[in-house]
């Protein structure tokens, strides 16, 4: 996800009276004019800005014109510069305000090559700018890959399995998903399950049938609003994900979170309290509340925040960004079944100004995750929702004890086939939703199978893209190690006179 501010709006739309690349390039950081003379010019030294609207020009001239050059075509020490730029403006704010984190997902990022791939959603995407134009258009996840299926609570408490991180969703051609999800299936099989290309590639196809099959099932029945994927009717391997996720919230909470009074959080590497914030929170809880008609139940509660505290070192993208627990009084009140809600800061999406225009608006920041998470899941968690906390957008869910994902290492390869094609089917429910609770005002599963056609050719062409998006990420990991050794992301890039 990109975190610097753009002008362009949540699909990367840009003005007609757009100025040229030029002129935006040595002016993006000016100050706006007044009276007197434009007093940027004389400063000696500005922070680059980001280059928001330059991809998006570029995206929109790509879907109506293919002879426009992406960065996929960049190579050698021009490719290099590339992912170099690009990872500094993803990370400019957490960069500039030393957050805590962001040397830690750098290394992260370092470490691995499916991680660096997780962390990187921008680069990948800035790379198919303008793609598939023809296609037809779903509320796409924008972050598809193995480790971003999980169980999760539903609006009963029960644990469903599904997509589970709405952090990029946008309106955009179904493929997109598609393709980052085939190209994640490659490198985690390799990286996790230790398999040659052609299982890998097997496996990866098993996604895509799966979301076929799914999307094909929602075409003829029309089910989509009220399917979900419980422990009664999954497959064997989502069964046993359940299985592991059986937890008590009792010994849940008093493991993990709660302190020796059961009053508060304890204080760890993992959590900070700021009690302190207690009634602050308590604003942003009712305010939620009422949004999301959350009431008084037997499972919620009075809604009553006991404590505050700052959650520290959690998720890859995520790293360095700001993120809270906070803890609800249950109804029993003797916490054994206390509530924890998350707040996590919410940035524009990976996709935004790179997807071909289109004519739906997903919101912006903290409103579009939680617009995601209601059209994408049936029946979904009820404290997915939005808040601005110290000035900046958060969006918020509930943290449960059977809140899971999968363990990649322990999979079969009988297993991954079984996991890839129960993504690929919860992908096709997620994609299937966007006409019954997004913006779209035509029936998308028909249209989706009819595009797809003739299948095994789909199928093929999304492989290979996916083939080569591994190799390319393989140069760009080189490219990034080396940098990040000799220190380039210590700091943002300036623009001089």
């Amino acid at each position: 996800m990109a975190e610097a501010k753009t002008k362009s709006n949540s699909n990367g739309k840009t003005s007609s009276s757009a100025k040229s690349a030029a002129s935006r390039s040595s002016k993006s950081n000016a100050s706006k004019r007044t009276d007197g003379p434009d007093e940027s010019q004389f400063t000696p030294v500005q922070r680059l800005g980001d280059r928001v609207d330059e991809f998006s020009e570029l995206a929109q001239l790509y879907a109506s014109n293919a002879c426009v050059m992406r960065p996929d075509k960049l190579t050698g020490h021009a490719r290099r510069i590339h992912v170099r730029k690009t990872i500094i403006e993803d990370h400019a704010f957490r960069i500039d305000q030393k957050a805590e984190g962001a040397e830690e997902k750098f290394s992260k990022l370092a470490g691995s090559l499916f991680s660096f791939f997780r962390g990187t959603s921008l680069l990948f995407h800035r790379d198919m700018a303008g793609d598939d134009a023809r296609m037809p258009t779903v509320l796409a996840l924008g972050d598809v890959h193995p480790e971003n299926f999980g169980v999760m609570p539903n609006a009963d408490n029960v644990p469903i399995f599904g997509v589970n991180d709405f952090d990029d969703v946008l309106y955009a051609p179904f493929t997109w998903d598609l393709k980052r999800g085939a190209t994640g299936f490659l490198l985690a099989i390799e990286e996790e399950g230790g398999m040659d290309r052609k299982k890998q590639l097997k496996i990866a196809c098993k996604f895509l049938k799966g979301y076929r099959d799914g999307i094909s099932f929602y075409a003829r029945n029309d089910t989509e609003s009220r399917e979900q994927m419980r422990p009664d009717n999954a497959p064997d391997v989502i069964k046993e994900l359940f299985s592991r996720s059986r937890k008590g919230r009792k010994k849940w909470l008093w493991k993990r979170y709660l302190n020796e009074s059961g009053r508060g959080f304890r204080a760890n590497d993992e959590l900070t309290p700021v009690s302190s914030r207690v009634e602050e929170f308590q604003g942003h809880i009712d305010k939620l509340a009422k949004t999301n008609r959350v009431t008084d139940t037997p499972r919620v509660g009075s809604l009553k925040v006991k404590d505050v505290a700052i959650r520290h070192g959690q998720g890859t993208a995520s790293l360095g960004l700001a993120r809270y627990y906070v803890l609800l009084e249950g109804p029993s009140e003797d916490a054994t079944d206390d509530l924890i809600i998350e707040f996590k800061r919410a940035r524009r999406s990976a996709l935004a100004g790179l997807v071909p225009e289109n004519d739906f608006d997903a919101g912006d920041k903290g409103d579009r995750i939680a617009h995601g998470q209601a059209v994408h899941l049936a029946a979904g968690d009820v404290f997915y929702g939005a808040a601005e906390i110290d000035g900046m957008s958060f969006m918020s869910r509930e943290r449960a004890p059977f809140r899971n994902d999968i363990d990649l290492d322990d999979l079969s390869k009988k297993s991954w086939k079984q996991y890839a094609r129960a993504c690929g089917m919860a992908l096709a429910q997620a994609h299937a939703r966007s006409d019954d609770a997004g913006q779209l005002d035509y029936r998308i599963e028909p249209r989706i199978v009819e595009a797809m056609e003739p299948q095994e050719l789909f199928f093929e062409d999304i492989l290979n893209f996916a083939e080569e998006a591994v190799e390319r990420l393989r140069r760009d990991h080189d490219f990034y190690r080396k940098d990040w050794k000799l220190g380039a992301f210590d700091m943002t890039l300036k623009l001089y006179r």
